[in-house]
């Protein structure tokens, strides 16, 4: 499998001090390369900017887990009103149903 390596560095930003290589898969370069060109920008440049908006979008390592997914808790409806409290029973039935 041929890859794709790009340099992240930032010659033309006298403010970036860091550098790294990143080791691409052969389709990822392709991408990376048409996103550049049809940017009009360096490849090196669409890295950073994919990275921050990765990085930005990051949920926080900080709090527990449950609190990460709060906003989720009772947002879905199974249909069963007693799930929580016969859920054994219920995981139970259904793998006997899927033999």
């Amino acid at each position: 499998m041929r890859r794709t390596t790009i340099a992240v560095h930032g010659l033309e930003d006298p403010f970036v001090d860091d550098q790294i290589t990143v080791r691409l898969p052969t389709a990822l370069g392709r991408t990376l390369r048409r996103t550049s060109r049809r940017l009009g920008r360096r490849p090196s440049h669409v890295v950073r900017m994919a990275l921050e908006a990765f990085l930005q979008g990051a949920p926080s390592a900080d709090g527990k887990r449950a609190e990460r997914v709060e906003h989720l808790i009772g947002s879905l409806s199974s249909g069963i009103p007693d799930l929580a409290e016969r859920h054994r029973e219920y995981v139970l039935a259904s793998l006997k149903h899927a033999r």
